[in-house]
């Protein structure tokens, strides 16, 4: 049973948040909730791109040996 919302179930929704939120606080409710959605899929693409190293960078990358100093008094 998929879940669908029409126009109507909508309006129901939209009523009910203006009744709990009001008319005046609506537009930082809408600016709030888009800036949560902005963040998660930035989260999201960054988490992806950490995921998935590339071969070629990772073939690329060598490791130096350290060359050994003394680091104490001569």
């Amino acid at each position: 049973m998929p879940f669908r919302v029409g126009p109507t179930e909508l309006i129901i929704v939209l009523v009910i948040i203006m009744m709990i939120f009001g008319v005046g606080k609506l537009p930082q409710v809408g600016q709030t909730l888009g800036k949560a959605i902005r963040e998660f899929r930035k989260s999201q693409n960054e988490d992806e791109e950490t995921e998935t190293p590339t071969p070629a960078v990772a073939k690329s990358v060598t490791q130096e040996p350290e060359e050994k100093t003394p680091s104490g008094p001569a």
